[in-house]
Protein backbone atom coordinates (compact mmCIF):
# COMPACT_ATOMS: atom_id res chain seq x y z
CA UNK A 1 0.00 0.00 0.00
CA UNK A 2 2.70 2.51 -0.34
CA UNK A 3 1.50 4.16 -3.58
CA UNK A 4 -0.99 5.13 -1.75
CA UNK A 5 1.30 8.12 -0.37
CA UNK A 6 2.19 9.10 -3.90
CA UNK A 7 1.43 13.03 -3.51
CA UNK A 8 -1.85 14.19 -4.59
CA UNK A 9 -4.99 14.04 -3.13
CA UNK A 10 -5.69 10.17 -3.22
CA UNK A 11 -4.42 8.61 -0.81
CA UNK A 12 -4.24 11.62 1.94
CA UNK A 13 -5.62 14.12 3.19
CA UNK A 14 -6.47 17.26 0.96
CA UNK A 15 -4.54 19.93 1.61
CA UNK A 16 -4.73 23.67 1.55
CA UNK A 17 -1.82 23.67 -1.16
CA UNK A 18 -3.91 20.97 -2.98
CA UNK A 19 -6.71 23.25 -3.27
CA UNK A 20 -4.97 26.15 -4.69
CA UNK A 21 -3.98 23.91 -7.43
CA UNK A 22 -6.77 22.76 -8.18
CA UNK A 23 -7.92 24.97 -11.76
CA UNK A 24 -11.62 26.14 -10.44
CA UNK A 25 -9.19 27.92 -7.85
CA UNK A 26 -6.02 28.55 -9.59
CA UNK A 27 -8.12 30.68 -12.33
CA UNK A 28 -8.47 33.42 -9.60
CA UNK A 29 -4.32 33.78 -9.22
CA UNK A 30 -3.79 32.59 -6.14
CA UNK A 31 -1.06 34.01 -3.72
CA UNK A 32 -0.04 32.88 -0.65
CA UNK A 33 0.20 35.91 1.95
CA UNK A 34 1.14 34.76 5.24
CA UNK A 35 1.53 31.08 6.73
CA UNK A 36 3.09 29.38 3.42
CA UNK A 37 4.88 27.25 6.19
CA UNK A 38 1.56 25.98 6.75
CA UNK A 39 -0.25 25.09 3.78
CA UNK A 40 0.27 21.15 3.88
CA UNK A 41 -2.78 21.33 6.51
CA UNK A 42 -5.40 18.89 5.52
CA UNK A 43 -9.02 20.48 4.94
CA UNK A 44 -11.66 19.04 6.33
CA UNK A 45 -14.46 21.15 4.45
CA UNK A 46 -15.01 24.51 2.12
CA UNK A 47 -16.88 27.05 4.36
CA UNK A 48 -18.22 30.25 2.19
CA UNK A 49 -19.36 33.28 4.37
CA UNK A 50 -19.91 36.97 4.87
CA UNK A 51 -20.40 36.84 8.37
CA UNK A 52 -18.52 39.08 10.91
CA UNK A 53 -18.20 36.24 13.07
CA UNK A 54 -17.83 32.74 10.93
CA UNK A 55 -16.16 30.70 13.31
CA UNK A 56 -19.53 30.07 15.60
CA UNK A 57 -19.86 27.75 12.67
CA UNK A 58 -16.91 26.19 12.30
CA UNK A 59 -15.39 22.67 13.64
CA UNK A 60 -11.91 22.99 12.71
CA UNK A 61 -10.33 22.33 9.32
CA UNK A 62 -12.49 24.30 7.25
CA UNK A 63 -11.13 26.67 4.30
CA UNK A 64 -12.86 30.04 4.45
CA UNK A 65 -13.51 31.58 1.73
CA UNK A 66 -15.00 35.27 1.79
CA UNK A 67 -15.27 38.23 -0.41
CA UNK A 68 -13.73 40.28 2.15
CA UNK A 69 -17.16 42.29 2.74
CA UNK A 70 -17.63 41.85 6.27
CA UNK A 71 -14.39 42.19 7.55
CA UNK A 72 -14.14 44.66 10.15
CA UNK A 73 -12.87 48.51 9.79
CA UNK A 74 -10.67 48.46 12.33
CA UNK A 75 -7.42 47.06 13.19
CA UNK A 76 -9.15 45.56 16.96
CA UNK A 77 -11.92 44.01 14.88
CA UNK A 78 -9.79 42.28 12.10
CA UNK A 79 -7.69 40.74 15.11
CA UNK A 80 -10.62 39.07 16.66
CA UNK A 81 -12.06 37.86 13.73
CA UNK A 82 -8.72 36.16 12.66
CA UNK A 83 -8.31 34.98 16.31
CA UNK A 84 -11.71 33.47 16.45
CA UNK A 85 -10.55 31.45 13.68
CA UNK A 86 -7.24 30.31 14.39
CA UNK A 87 -8.90 29.12 17.72
CA UNK A 88 -11.13 27.09 16.41
CA UNK A 89 -8.56 25.98 14.35
CA UNK A 90 -9.45 27.05 10.17
CA UNK A 91 -6.82 25.28 8.20
CA UNK A 92 -6.77 28.94 5.93
CA UNK A 93 -8.43 31.95 5.37
CA UNK A 94 -8.83 32.82 1.25
CA UNK A 95 -9.81 36.63 0.65
CA UNK A 96 -11.07 37.40 -3.10
CA UNK A 97 -9.53 40.95 -3.83
CA UNK A 98 -12.17 42.05 -6.55
CA UNK A 99 -14.70 44.14 -4.45
CA UNK A 100 -14.07 45.60 -1.78
CA UNK A 101 -10.26 44.83 -1.15
CA UNK A 102 -7.52 45.06 -4.39
CA UNK A 103 -4.48 44.38 -1.68
CA UNK A 104 -5.22 42.96 1.48
CA UNK A 105 -5.28 45.16 4.85
CA UNK A 106 -2.24 45.61 6.58
CA UNK A 107 -4.01 44.37 9.76
CA UNK A 108 -5.43 41.66 8.59
CA UNK A 109 -2.27 40.53 7.24
CA UNK A 110 -0.57 40.89 10.68
CA UNK A 111 -3.20 39.23 12.39
CA UNK A 112 -2.68 36.12 10.33
CA UNK A 113 1.04 36.24 10.64
CA UNK A 114 0.64 36.59 14.54
CA UNK A 115 -1.80 33.64 14.54
CA UNK A 116 0.41 31.28 11.85
CA UNK A 117 -2.93 30.95 9.73
CA UNK A 118 -2.58 30.82 6.36
CA UNK A 119 -3.91 33.93 4.42
CA UNK A 120 -4.28 33.27 0.53
CA UNK A 121 -5.67 36.56 -1.92
CA UNK A 122 -7.31 35.73 -5.04
CA UNK A 123 -6.68 38.43 -7.48
CA UNK A 124 -9.45 37.48 -9.75
CA UNK A 125 -13.19 36.46 -9.47
CA UNK A 126 -13.96 32.89 -8.54
CA UNK A 127 -16.81 30.95 -8.45
CA UNK A 128 -16.89 29.71 -4.57
CA UNK A 129 -20.02 27.70 -5.33
CA UNK A 130 -17.86 25.65 -8.33
CA UNK A 131 -14.57 25.69 -5.41
CA UNK A 132 -17.17 24.05 -3.07
CA UNK A 133 -18.80 21.47 -4.75
CA UNK A 134 -15.08 20.34 -6.54
CA UNK A 135 -13.12 20.07 -2.86
CA UNK A 136 -16.06 18.62 -1.33
CA UNK A 137 -16.35 16.05 -3.99
CA UNK A 138 -13.12 15.32 -3.54
CA UNK A 139 -12.95 15.17 -0.04
CA UNK A 140 -16.42 12.74 -0.44
CA UNK A 141 -13.94 10.59 -2.83
CA UNK A 142 -10.92 10.94 -0.47
CA UNK A 143 -13.05 9.10 2.36
CA UNK A 144 -14.05 6.39 0.02
CA UNK A 145 -11.40 5.99 -0.97
CA UNK A 146 -9.79 5.61 3.08
CA UNK A 147 -12.54 3.71 3.60
CA UNK A 148 -11.93 1.11 1.01
CA UNK A 149 -7.66 0.93 1.99
CA UNK A 150 -9.16 0.38 5.71
CA UNK A 151 -11.09 -2.41 4.51
CA UNK A 152 -7.95 -4.26 2.92
CA UNK A 153 -5.76 -3.47 5.47
CA UNK A 154 -8.45 -5.68 7.86
CA UNK A 155 -8.28 -8.01 5.45
CA UNK A 156 -4.40 -8.80 4.64
CA UNK A 157 -4.38 -9.22 8.23
CA UNK A 158 -7.46 -11.37 8.75
CA UNK A 159 -5.36 -13.75 6.41
CA UNK A 160 -2.30 -13.20 7.23
CA UNK A 161 -3.65 -14.46 10.87
CA UNK A 162 -5.76 -17.10 9.56
CA UNK A 163 -2.48 -19.26 7.99
CA UNK A 164 -0.82 -18.44 11.11
CA UNK A 165 2.20 -15.88 10.30
CA UNK A 166 5.02 -15.27 12.18
CA UNK A 167 5.74 -12.06 13.84
CA UNK A 168 8.60 -11.68 10.84
CA UNK A 169 5.53 -11.68 8.25
CA UNK A 170 3.29 -9.77 10.20
CA UNK A 171 6.30 -6.75 10.40
CA UNK A 172 7.15 -7.53 6.76
CA UNK A 173 3.47 -6.45 5.92
CA UNK A 174 2.93 -3.89 8.10
CA UNK A 175 6.36 -2.10 6.42
CA UNK A 176 4.98 -2.28 3.19
CA UNK A 177 1.21 -1.37 3.78
CA UNK A 178 2.78 1.77 5.39
CA UNK A 179 5.89 2.30 4.19
CA UNK A 180 7.77 3.31 7.07
CA UNK A 181 10.14 0.97 9.52
CA UNK A 182 8.06 -0.70 11.90
CA UNK A 183 9.94 -2.39 15.01
CA UNK A 184 9.21 -5.36 17.62
CA UNK A 185 10.83 -4.81 20.96
CA UNK A 186 10.16 -6.20 24.15
CA UNK A 187 9.50 -4.71 27.67
CA UNK A 188 12.75 -4.14 28.39
CA UNK A 189 13.53 -2.27 25.09
CA UNK A 190 15.18 -5.30 22.88
CA UNK A 191 14.62 -4.45 19.42
CA UNK A 192 13.50 -8.32 18.31
CA UNK A 193 12.73 -7.65 14.81
CA UNK A 194 13.12 -4.79 12.52
CA UNK A 195 11.56 -4.56 9.02
CA UNK A 196 13.76 -0.61 7.75
CA UNK A 197 11.85 0.72 4.87
CA UNK A 198 13.73 3.22 3.46
CA UNK A 199 16.19 3.11 5.39
CA UNK A 200 18.96 0.76 7.23
CA UNK A 201 18.93 -1.37 10.39
CA UNK A 202 21.89 0.70 11.46
CA UNK A 203 20.06 4.30 10.92
CA UNK A 204 16.78 2.55 12.71
CA UNK A 205 18.72 0.79 15.55
CA UNK A 206 21.88 2.55 16.61
CA UNK A 207 21.52 3.70 20.09
CA UNK A 208 17.91 1.72 20.17
CA UNK A 209 17.22 0.99 23.97
CA UNK A 210 17.92 4.87 25.11
CA UNK A 211 15.84 6.50 22.47
CA UNK A 212 13.09 3.75 22.93
CA UNK A 213 12.92 4.48 27.20
CA UNK A 214 12.62 8.49 25.83
CA UNK A 215 9.18 7.31 24.59
CA UNK A 216 6.52 6.56 26.77
CA UNK A 217 4.22 3.46 27.05
CA UNK A 218 1.04 3.92 26.08
CA UNK A 219 -2.35 1.52 26.62
CA UNK A 220 -3.95 2.14 22.96
CA UNK A 221 -2.21 3.56 19.80
CA UNK A 222 -0.69 6.61 19.66
CA UNK A 223 2.33 9.57 18.68
CA UNK A 224 5.08 9.31 21.65
CA UNK A 225 8.25 10.48 22.56
CA UNK A 226 10.81 13.52 20.56
CA UNK A 227 11.07 11.63 17.29
CA UNK A 228 7.09 10.89 16.91
CA UNK A 229 6.80 7.35 16.50
CA UNK A 230 3.79 5.88 16.77
CA UNK A 231 3.69 2.93 19.04
CA UNK A 232 0.62 0.51 20.09
CA UNK A 233 1.38 -2.22 23.01
CA UNK A 234 1.43 -6.40 21.46
CA UNK A 235 0.33 -8.31 25.01
CA UNK A 236 -0.37 -12.15 25.57
CA UNK A 237 -2.34 -13.44 28.07
CA UNK A 238 -4.19 -10.10 28.80
CA UNK A 239 -0.70 -8.24 30.05
CA UNK A 240 1.39 -6.00 27.79
CA UNK A 241 4.36 -8.08 26.87
CA UNK A 242 5.87 -5.01 24.76
CA UNK A 243 5.21 -3.09 21.58
CA UNK A 244 5.19 -2.81 18.45
CA UNK A 245 6.46 1.29 16.89
CA UNK A 246 6.15 2.76 13.21
CA UNK A 247 9.16 5.06 12.76
CA UNK A 248 9.55 8.25 10.24
CA UNK A 249 11.87 7.07 7.02
CA UNK A 250 15.63 8.83 7.15
CA UNK A 251 13.80 12.02 5.41
CA UNK A 252 10.91 11.95 7.60
CA UNK A 253 8.22 9.88 5.45
CA UNK A 254 8.87 6.66 3.05
CA UNK A 255 9.16 8.54 0.14
CA UNK A 256 8.70 12.02 1.59
CA UNK A 257 11.14 15.09 2.16
CA UNK A 258 10.35 16.93 5.03
CA UNK A 259 11.00 20.87 4.31
CA UNK A 260 13.72 22.11 6.01
CA UNK A 261 11.49 24.71 7.45
CA UNK A 262 9.74 22.45 9.49
CA UNK A 263 11.63 20.89 12.68
CA UNK A 264 9.71 17.50 13.04
CA UNK A 265 8.42 15.08 9.86
CA UNK A 266 4.42 14.61 8.48
CA UNK A 267 2.63 13.14 11.17
CA UNK A 268 1.06 9.84 10.58
CA UNK A 269 -2.33 9.20 9.16
CA UNK A 270 -5.54 7.75 10.22
CA UNK A 271 -4.38 4.61 7.69
CA UNK A 272 -0.81 4.44 9.49
CA UNK A 273 -2.63 4.08 12.66
CA UNK A 274 -5.32 1.67 11.07
CA UNK A 275 -2.11 -0.37 10.30
CA UNK A 276 -0.50 -0.48 13.71
CA UNK A 277 -3.29 -1.33 15.41
CA UNK A 278 -3.97 -4.45 13.03
CA UNK A 279 -0.47 -5.29 13.47
CA UNK A 280 -0.56 -5.43 17.32
CA UNK A 281 -3.53 -7.76 17.54
CA UNK A 282 -2.02 -10.05 14.99
CA UNK A 283 0.99 -9.91 17.25
CA UNK A 284 -1.11 -10.58 19.83
CA UNK A 285 -2.76 -13.89 18.55
CA UNK A 286 0.35 -15.05 17.06
CA UNK A 287 1.97 -14.79 20.30
CA UNK A 288 -0.62 -16.84 21.48
CA UNK A 289 -0.28 -19.63 19.36
CA UNK A 290 3.67 -19.66 18.30
CA UNK A 291 5.70 -21.71 21.10
CA UNK A 292 8.95 -20.84 20.98
CA UNK A 293 9.65 -17.12 22.85
CA UNK A 294 10.40 -14.67 20.58
CA UNK A 295 12.96 -13.32 22.09
CA UNK A 296 14.80 -16.72 21.52
CA UNK A 297 13.29 -16.55 17.94
CA UNK A 298 15.48 -13.58 17.47
CA UNK A 299 18.62 -14.63 18.77
CA UNK A 300 18.41 -17.60 16.35
CA UNK A 301 17.53 -14.90 13.07
CA UNK A 302 20.44 -12.83 14.75
CA UNK A 303 23.10 -16.24 14.82
CA UNK A 304 22.19 -17.44 11.12
CA UNK A 305 22.43 -14.16 10.13
CA UNK A 306 26.08 -13.54 11.27
CA UNK A 307 27.17 -17.17 10.80
CA UNK A 308 26.19 -16.87 7.09
CA UNK A 309 27.11 -12.64 6.52
CA UNK A 310 23.45 -12.06 5.33
CA UNK A 311 23.72 -8.79 7.16
CA UNK A 312 23.49 -5.71 4.66
CA UNK A 313 26.76 -4.47 6.13
CA UNK A 314 28.89 -4.69 8.74
CA UNK A 315 27.13 -1.48 10.47
CA UNK A 316 23.59 -3.13 10.57
CA UNK A 317 25.23 -6.03 12.12
CA UNK A 318 26.34 -4.29 14.89
CA UNK A 319 23.28 -2.44 15.52
CA UNK A 320 20.99 -5.18 14.97
CA UNK A 321 23.28 -7.20 17.76
CA UNK A 322 23.57 -3.84 20.09
CA UNK A 323 19.82 -3.89 20.00
CA UNK A 324 19.24 -7.55 21.35
CA UNK A 325 21.91 -6.14 24.55
CA UNK A 326 25.23 -7.34 23.43
CA UNK A 327 28.20 -5.09 23.55
CA UNK A 328 29.65 -4.78 20.22
CA UNK A 329 32.69 -2.43 21.38
CA UNK A 330 35.71 -3.04 23.21
CA UNK A 331 34.27 -7.12 22.59
CA UNK A 332 35.86 -9.82 21.86
CA UNK A 333 33.86 -12.74 20.15
CA UNK A 334 33.73 -16.59 20.34
CA UNK A 335 31.61 -18.97 18.67
CA UNK A 336 30.81 -22.20 19.73
CA UNK A 337 28.78 -25.45 18.17
CA UNK A 338 26.99 -27.84 20.61
CA UNK A 339 25.99 -31.08 18.60
CA UNK A 340 23.27 -32.67 20.81
CA UNK A 341 22.83 -36.33 19.78
CA UNK A 342 19.21 -36.46 19.87
CA UNK A 343 16.75 -33.96 18.27
CA UNK A 344 14.48 -33.90 21.23
CA UNK A 345 17.06 -32.72 23.41
CA UNK A 346 17.91 -29.71 21.37
CA UNK A 347 15.35 -27.28 22.28
CA UNK A 348 15.66 -27.78 25.86
CA UNK A 349 19.45 -27.82 25.96
CA UNK A 350 18.85 -24.40 23.89
CA UNK A 351 16.62 -23.27 26.49
CA UNK A 352 19.19 -24.26 29.57
CA UNK A 353 22.08 -22.45 27.82
CA UNK A 354 20.13 -19.52 27.66
CA UNK A 355 18.60 -19.14 31.15
CA UNK A 356 22.44 -20.60 32.39
CA UNK A 357 24.05 -17.90 30.73
CA UNK A 358 21.06 -14.96 31.73
CA UNK A 359 21.76 -15.98 35.12
CA UNK A 360 25.65 -15.49 35.00
CA UNK A 361 25.56 -11.94 33.75
CA UNK A 362 27.44 -13.59 30.57
CA UNK A 363 26.33 -12.00 27.20
CA UNK A 364 25.68 -13.84 24.67
CA UNK A 365 23.02 -15.09 21.60
CA UNK A 366 21.78 -18.71 21.72
CA UNK A 367 19.90 -20.10 19.42
CA UNK A 368 19.25 -23.49 17.00
CA UNK A 369 21.02 -23.53 13.72
CA UNK A 370 19.79 -26.61 12.74
CA UNK A 371 17.48 -29.26 13.89
CA UNK A 372 20.53 -31.13 16.62
CA UNK A 373 22.69 -28.19 16.42
CA UNK A 374 22.87 -24.82 18.72
CA UNK A 375 24.96 -22.34 18.38
CA UNK A 376 26.20 -20.12 21.09
CA UNK A 377 28.00 -16.29 20.51
CA UNK A 378 29.65 -15.29 23.31
CA UNK A 379 30.97 -11.48 24.07
CA UNK A 380 33.62 -11.36 26.08
CA UNK A 381 35.63 -8.34 27.36
CA UNK A 382 38.97 -8.73 25.75
CA UNK A 383 41.07 -9.96 29.02
CA UNK A 384 38.71 -11.81 29.50
CA UNK A 385 39.94 -15.66 29.66
CA UNK A 386 38.22 -17.53 26.46
CA UNK A 387 38.52 -20.72 27.28
CA UNK A 388 37.46 -20.91 30.62
CA UNK A 389 33.89 -19.15 29.51
CA UNK A 390 33.96 -21.86 26.88
CA UNK A 391 34.50 -24.56 29.38
CA UNK A 392 31.53 -22.91 31.64
CA UNK A 393 29.36 -23.02 28.96
CA UNK A 394 30.02 -26.46 27.51
CA UNK A 395 30.26 -28.19 30.98
CA UNK A 396 26.75 -26.86 30.87
CA UNK A 397 25.47 -28.38 27.98
CA UNK A 398 26.95 -31.79 28.80
CA UNK A 399 24.73 -31.25 31.95
CA UNK A 400 21.61 -30.60 29.71
CA UNK A 401 22.78 -33.32 26.74
CA UNK A 402 24.81 -35.90 27.82
CA UNK A 403 26.95 -36.93 24.62
CA UNK A 404 26.67 -33.61 22.61
CA UNK A 405 29.79 -32.72 21.05
CA UNK A 406 31.25 -29.29 21.62
CA UNK A 407 33.44 -27.34 18.89
CA UNK A 408 34.66 -23.79 18.87
CA UNK A 409 36.40 -21.34 16.40
CA UNK A 410 38.87 -19.42 17.59
CA UNK A 411 37.57 -15.69 19.08
CA UNK A 412 36.92 -12.93 16.98
CA UNK A 413 38.03 -8.93 17.45
CA UNK A 414 35.60 -7.47 15.53
CA UNK A 415 31.50 -8.43 14.92
CA UNK A 416 32.48 -8.27 11.05
CA UNK A 417 35.20 -12.05 12.05
CA UNK A 418 32.12 -13.86 13.51
CA UNK A 419 31.32 -15.75 10.70
CA UNK A 420 35.16 -16.82 10.20
CA UNK A 421 34.81 -17.93 14.22
CA UNK A 422 31.45 -19.85 12.97
CA UNK A 423 33.52 -21.66 10.20
CA UNK A 424 36.20 -22.82 11.96
CA UNK A 425 33.84 -24.02 15.17
CA UNK A 426 32.38 -26.15 11.92
CA UNK A 427 34.80 -27.58 10.59
CA UNK A 428 35.96 -28.72 13.74
CA UNK A 429 32.45 -30.43 13.99
CA UNK A 430 32.86 -31.95 11.37
CA UNK A 431 36.27 -33.85 11.98
CA UNK A 432 35.10 -34.59 15.28
CA UNK A 433 33.74 -38.09 15.23
CA UNK A 434 30.89 -38.48 17.97
CA UNK A 435 32.58 -39.47 21.24
CA UNK A 436 35.64 -38.22 19.98
CA UNK A 437 38.42 -38.14 23.12
CA UNK A 438 39.33 -34.93 24.35
CA UNK A 439 42.54 -33.53 26.33
CA UNK A 440 41.89 -34.30 29.85
CA UNK A 441 41.73 -30.62 30.71
CA UNK A 442 38.79 -29.33 28.96
CA UNK A 443 35.25 -30.60 27.51
CA UNK A 444 35.07 -28.67 24.23
CA UNK A 445 37.21 -29.36 20.75
CA UNK A 446 38.75 -26.86 19.13
CA UNK A 447 41.21 -26.25 15.91
CA UNK A 448 44.42 -27.21 16.92
CA UNK A 449 42.74 -30.61 17.34
CA UNK A 450 42.61 -30.98 13.90
CA UNK A 451 45.21 -33.95 13.16
CA UNK A 452 45.48 -36.42 10.35
CA UNK A 453 42.94 -38.48 11.33
CA UNK A 454 40.12 -35.65 12.29
CA UNK A 455 41.42 -34.08 8.45
CA UNK A 456 40.73 -37.55 7.01
CA UNK A 457 37.36 -37.57 9.12
CA UNK A 458 36.29 -34.32 8.05
CA UNK A 459 36.95 -35.28 4.07
CA UNK A 460 35.56 -38.92 4.51
CA UNK A 461 32.58 -37.95 1.74
CA UNK A 462 35.23 -36.44 -0.96
CA UNK A 463 35.53 -38.77 -3.77
CA UNK A 464 38.84 -38.29 -3.80
CA UNK A 465 39.62 -39.70 -0.52
CA UNK A 466 37.82 -42.47 -0.96
CA UNK A 467 39.77 -43.61 -4.84
CA UNK A 468 42.91 -42.69 -2.44
CA UNK A 469 42.26 -45.18 0.48
CA UNK A 470 40.89 -47.90 -2.44
CA UNK A 471 43.66 -47.54 -4.84
CA UNK A 472 46.18 -48.12 -2.42
CA UNK A 473 44.65 -51.11 0.14
CA UNK A 474 41.72 -52.62 -2.11
CA UNK A 475 43.44 -55.20 -3.40
CA UNK A 476 44.50 -56.36 0.18
CA UNK A 477 40.84 -56.05 1.08
CA UNK A 478 39.88 -58.09 -1.60
CA UNK A 479 42.98 -60.63 -0.44
CA UNK A 480 41.40 -60.63 2.91
CA UNK A 481 38.22 -61.41 1.81
CA UNK A 482 39.22 -64.50 -0.55
CA UNK A 483 41.29 -65.85 1.51
CA UNK A 484 40.08 -65.39 5.35
CA UNK A 485 43.82 -63.28 5.99
CA UNK A 486 44.46 -60.76 7.79
CA UNK A 487 46.87 -58.76 6.60
CA UNK A 488 45.23 -55.79 6.68
CA UNK A 489 45.89 -55.96 11.03
CA UNK A 490 49.78 -56.94 10.18
CA UNK A 491 50.04 -53.99 7.80
CA UNK A 492 48.43 -51.86 10.44
CA UNK A 493 50.37 -53.46 13.51
CA UNK A 494 53.81 -52.74 11.45
CA UNK A 495 53.10 -48.72 10.44
CA UNK A 496 51.53 -47.95 13.77
CA UNK A 497 54.89 -49.72 15.11
CA UNK A 498 57.14 -47.44 12.43
CA UNK A 499 58.74 -50.19 11.10
CA UNK A 500 59.83 -52.15 13.86
CA UNK A 501 59.20 -55.68 13.17
CA UNK A 502 59.49 -57.15 16.74
CA UNK A 503 56.93 -54.77 17.72
CA UNK A 504 54.76 -55.55 15.83
CA UNK A 505 54.74 -58.74 16.04
CA UNK A 506 54.74 -58.24 19.72
CA UNK A 507 51.30 -56.23 19.14
CA UNK A 508 50.02 -59.16 17.04
CA UNK A 509 51.24 -62.00 19.42
CA UNK A 510 52.91 -64.20 16.98
CA UNK A 511 56.66 -64.61 16.05
CA UNK A 512 58.81 -62.59 13.83
CA UNK A 513 59.07 -65.12 11.39
CA UNK A 514 55.34 -65.39 10.96
CA UNK A 515 55.48 -61.24 10.82
CA UNK A 516 58.71 -61.04 8.02
CA UNK A 517 56.52 -63.83 5.53
CA UNK A 518 53.05 -62.09 5.88
CA UNK A 519 54.87 -59.10 5.25
CA UNK A 520 56.44 -60.22 2.06
CA UNK A 521 52.61 -61.30 1.24
CA UNK A 522 51.20 -57.75 1.42
CA UNK A 523 54.51 -56.21 -0.56
CA UNK A 524 53.37 -58.84 -3.88
CA UNK A 525 49.78 -58.16 -3.22
CA UNK A 526 49.95 -54.47 -3.18
CA UNK A 527 53.16 -54.14 -5.20
CA UNK A 528 54.97 -51.82 -2.64
CA UNK A 529 58.43 -51.67 -0.87
CA UNK A 530 57.51 -51.68 3.05
CA UNK A 531 61.05 -50.70 3.28
CA UNK A 532 60.26 -47.57 1.55
CA UNK A 533 59.72 -44.64 4.07
CA UNK A 534 57.55 -42.24 1.50
CA UNK A 535 55.36 -45.65 0.54
CA UNK A 536 54.68 -46.74 4.50
CA UNK A 537 53.80 -43.07 4.74
CA UNK A 538 51.20 -43.58 1.38
CA UNK A 539 49.95 -46.73 3.32
CA UNK A 540 49.44 -45.18 6.88
CA UNK A 541 47.54 -42.11 5.19
CA UNK A 542 45.57 -44.40 3.41
CA UNK A 543 44.89 -46.82 6.54
CA UNK A 544 43.77 -43.50 8.22
CA UNK A 545 41.09 -42.41 5.44
CA UNK A 546 39.86 -45.86 5.61
CA UNK A 547 39.16 -45.87 9.25
CA UNK A 548 37.52 -42.49 8.55
CA UNK A 549 35.55 -43.89 6.03
CA UNK A 550 34.37 -47.07 8.35
CA UNK A 551 33.18 -44.14 10.60
CA UNK A 552 36.13 -44.90 13.24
Amino acid sequence: MSENRDPGPAGRPLTVADVLALPVVADGDPRVVTGVEHVDRPVRWVHITELTDPASFLKGGELVLTTGMPLPDDAGGVRRYVDELAAVGAAALVIELVRRYHRPPDALVDACRARGLPLVTLAKDVNFLEVTQVVHALLLGNQADAMRRTQRVHEAFTALTLRGAGPEDVLRAAAEMSGHTVVLENLVHRALICEPSGSTAEAVLTDWERRSRSTPAADRAGIRGPEGWLVAPVEYQGETWGRVAMLHGPSGESGATVPARTATPPPFGPEDVTVLERTAMALTIARLTRPTPWERAAHRNALRDLAEQRHHSPADARARVAALGLSTEQTRFVALLADVPAESETARTEARLSEELDASGTQALVGLLAPTRVGVLLALRPSQPWRQAVERVSRTVLESAPGTTVSVGSPAGDLADVARSFREAARVAEATAPGQPLPPDRSFHERSDLGLRRLLFALRDDVRVQEYAERQLGRLLDHDARHGTGLLATLRNYLDAAGNKTVAARAAGVSRETVYQRLRTIERVLGRDLESGEQRTELHVALQALDALRGR
